[in-house]
This record gives C-alpha cells, sequence and structure tokens, in this order.
C-alpha cells in the first residue's frame, strides 16, 4: 500500500516536495515511480528511482527541475519539483515498478497510490 502526500497549491517558480510512504516491506520491486494525470489528459511517467544504486530516470518535460529519492529505511520516496510551472498541475502519483528498470509504461508499475493533488498558478 503506497500513500501520496505533499501535494498543494503553488504559484509558478515555487518547490514543493512529494512524499510516497509504504505501509509495509514490498517485495518483488524494481523500484518505484512517479506518474502525474491532468484534467482531460493521461497518466504520464514523471521520474522513477531504485534504492540499490541510488539511480533515477526522469521525463525530459521535468529534467533539471525535478529529483526523486529515496529514504535509507526504503520506505518511503520523494519528489522534490522546483521551478514549477502552469502545465505541472496535475494529479501525481506513485507506484511500484514490478519489471523493465527504465520503462516509463504505466503498465510495468502497479500497487498504485490515491494521488495527491499539485496545483501551480500562473
Amino acid at each position: 500500500q503506497l500513500v501520496e502526500s505533499g501535494g498543494g497549491l503553488v504559484q509558478a517558480g515555487g518547490s514543493l516536495r512529494l512524499s510516497c510512504a509504504a505501509s509495509g516491506r514490498i517485495l518483488g520491486s524494481y523500484g518505484r515511480g512517479w506518474f502525474r494525470q491532468a484534467p482531460g489528459k493521461e497518466r504520464e511517467f514523471v521520474a522513477a528511482f531504485r534504492w540499490s544504486g541510488g539511480d533515477a530516470y526522469y521525463a525530459d518535460s521535468v529534467k533539471g527541475r525535478f529529483t526523486i529519492s529515496g529514504d535509507s529505511a526504503r520506505t518511503t520516496m520523494y519528489l522534490q519539483m522546483n521551478s514549477l510551472e502552469p502545465e505541472d498541475t496535475a494529479v501525481y502519483y506513485c507506484a511500484v515498478l514490478r519489471r523493465n528498470w527504465g520503462s516509463t509504461k504505466s503498465t510495468d508499475f502497479d500497487s498504485w497510490g490515491q494521488g495527491t493533488q499539485v496545483t501551480v498558478s500562473s
């Protein structure tokens, strides 16, 4: 079970940090990722992270602005979002990557959280 938090309303250029906490140990995981879905649009990949090696990869639209990381207990994943733009407005979801490290396809992820709303005003 994954639970997201940290969303909110922020002005363009501002920052937010999202958290994705696991209620227990997650087995069979290649890593964990963030997706987002804006009204009327498909869910899109944002970033993914794995504790083994601390590796990460990002969507081009957020590279250089967002940073994904995980805590030492391997329970909580974070998404630090800087230089936010109105186009970043969406519900942000975290999920577990089950296969294909490097994948950006939602079908390679499961155990989705309920989402947290991020709204960036211009």
